[in-house]
């Protein structure tokens, strides 16, 4: 039998895609406001950030059409789902903001070491905005994330706290600036600098538990925990083996050996193992599917 697609993934999958093209469209509309203001203001920081935005809309994009590949049902090719895309989707995503970081860093770096005017003051105002915007964009989309255990929601709610912190960054570089006086031009570029460093680690955090998800790693044990003990408790199971659980996408596939007494016959053992499938898919909404391997066992 194949895999199912439980509707209540699908319709997870459909809510990330939604937010991601939220953020695509804020993104958008934040990056032509910062990159403008900063132009006007002479405020390099400023235009690192809408820089960084506009990266965030590719971001948002990939993001979007992993959920959305990853939504579609099973078929002849992809027997389990295309779950994988979601974490590719993460990977993606991950290495942009890894990339953005290092080039941002780069251009800080050498308007640091090129004179230039103070910031203009009607720069904060604009800052003030897209923080207020931005970190509630990334409450509302870490909040799905965490509901839904998509990788993927939670990269794209990440982003969002990156372009925060790079806006809040360049608000204290300014206003370092605008109270130094001359001399302290460059206190914005500092701070995008500063900046730089934090995208970098958050797009470094990110990229590990994507990776490790595209890898099949095993999921965290409190898991496998309650696995067993749903299997355990249907009656007829005398011993429980090798529970191997994988992720795909929102969903987890587990095999399992279950040992029962030898002299049951084929019929009775296929009952029982379609018994540990239904305990497990019912307490655990989250598995899509259990294959269960019987044996006979020795234990009474």
């Amino acid at each position: 039998m194949d895999p199912p697609t439980t509707r209540f993934t699908v319709r997870h999958l459909e809510t990330g895609a939604r937010l991601a093209l939220l953020g695509v469209v804020v993104n958008t509309v934040l990056a032509a406001i910062k990159i403008l203001s900063g132009v006007l203001g002479h405020c390099y920081a400023l235009i690192a950030d809408g820089i960084e935005s506009t990266l965030d809309v590719l971001g948002s994009f990939a993001i979007y059409f992993g959920l959305k590949l990853a939504a579609e049902p099973p078929d002849a090719e992809h027997p389990y789902g295309h779950g994988k895309a979601e974490a590719i989707a993460s990977i993606v995503v991950s290495l942009v903001v890894l990339v953005a970081a290092i080039g941002l860093a780069v251009q800080s770096i050498r308007e640091i070491l090129t004179p230039h005017h103070a910031p203009a003051p009607f720069t904060l105002a604009v800052l003030v905005f897209v923080v207020v915007v931005k970190e509630t964009l990334f409450r509302k989309v870490l909040a799905a994330g965490e509901q839904f255990g998509s990788s993927a929601v939670k990269t794209d709610a990440w982003h969002h706290r990156s372009d925060a912190i790079t806006s809040v960054a360049a608000f204290i570089g300014i206003s370092i600036a605008l109270i130094g006086g001359p001399g302290w031009e460059a206190a914005d570029d500092w701070a995008a600098l500063l900046a730089c460093g934090v995208i970098a680690a958050n797009g470094w955090r990110l990229l590990v538990p994507a990776f490790r998800e595209a890898m099949d790693t095993a999921p965290s044990k409190d898991l496998e925990t309650d696995i067993l003990a749903l299997a355990a408790a249907v009656p007829g199971v005398a011993v429980l083996e090798q529970c191997r659980i994988r992720k795909m996408g929102l969903d987890f596939f587990v095999d399992l050996h279950v040992g029962v007494a030898g002299e049951l016959t084929v019929r009775e053992g296929h009952g029982i193992a379609h018994a540990v499938k239904d305990a497990i898919c019912s307490g655990k909404p989250e598995v899509a599917d259990v294959l269960v391997h019987i044996e006979p066992s020795h234990e009474g």
